[in-house]
């Protein structure tokens, strides 16, 4: 009896070992070299406790990077379920055309993001860019503008990416969503004479309750980590207009300042574990009173 208990832990050995080797271990050891002063410089590696932390809270880049961040985070979380909600209640409908549009939005999500990012390069180069050219060709010259290397713009411009990227992902979730909602509850509010603004806001929206607790969710912890676009559009720059924190970090690295940039990180987890923890807190208790 007690051998036929233990038989099935035998499936999730493997499983749990390459968990532990490529996460929990990484974690734990992350946390640990985060007190000490492991670099490129030094064969000894010698504890230092909070160093590294009052190192980087000093320092005015790292308050940029998360300033940067944030913004991100809000502005791309907002439009990304905004256009992404639209898009869906506009390819609700079964049409001939339908699979083709869904496919067409949903393609870039597939893109990887460095992919991405060197295309976009290409779009908003200031003198052969498509963007450029075609403000030019309407014109409407006076708006071409640098928009990788200008302070003004250059956060602006990666937030678009973003969204040209993202949308369709949010899309697909609200389409799940929207196939979900009972087309007696949508028949019964335009028998009792509901226009299609009171029937999104009195049957639709609060059904995709669920919809917008993991499109925002997803949509936020993904922002905040926001690091390949970032990395191939500006490398933070100019300066550290575009500084976010994975690139903080990854400058550290490539520097050799290991121990600094694996405290980095950790202030990284802990921002993105307490804001999504508060959001989905938020999302689930908005869910229950819907």
């Amino acid at each position: 009896m007690k051998r036929h208990v233990r038989y099935p832990l035998y499936f999730i050995a493997p499983a749990f070992a390459v968990y532990f080797a490529l996460f929990v271990f990484p974690a734990l050891s992350g946390f640990a070299y985060s007190f000490t002063d492991w670099s490129a410089y030094s064969e000894e590696t010698k504890w230092i406790g909070l160093d590294n932390y009052r190192q980087l809270f000093s320092e005015g880049v790292l308050g940029l990077a998360i300033k940067n961040t944030l913004l991100y985070a809000l502005v791309v979380t907002i439009f990304v379920n905004l256009f992404g909600l639209i898009l869906a209640l506009l390819l609700n409908r079964n049409s001939r055309l339908g699979k083709f549009y869904r496919t067409s939005f949903y393609t870039p999500v597939v893109i990887a993001p460095l992919i991405v990012g060197y295309l976009f390069t290409a779009i908003y180069n200031p003198e052969q860019g498509i963007l450029n050219e075609a403000l030019r060709f309407f014109g409407l010259g006076r708006f071409a503008v640098d928009w990788l290397n200008d302070s003004r713009y250059a956060l602006f411009s990666i937030m678009l990416t973003e969204l040209w990227r993202s949308s369709g992902f949010a899309m697909v979730i609200y389409l799940a969503g929207l196939k979900t909602i009972p087309q007696d509850l949508l028949e019964q509010a335009s028998v009792d004479g509901a226009g299609a603004f009171r029937k999104f806001r009195n049957v639709t929206f609060p059904l995709l309750a669920p919809s917008f607790t993991v499109n925002l969710l997803l949509t936020v912890i993904n922002s905040l980590k926001v690091f390949e676009t970032v990395l191939v559009l500006t490398n933070g720059g100019p300066g550290y207009d575009t500084e976010v924190f994975n690139t903080l970090i990854f400058r550290n690295f490539s520097r050799g300042n290991w121990g600094y940039a694996t405290a980095s990180g950790l202030v990284l987890t802990i921002i993105v574990s307490v804001i999504a923890v508060t959001f989905l807190r938020i999302l689930r208790k908005r869910e229950v009173e819907l």
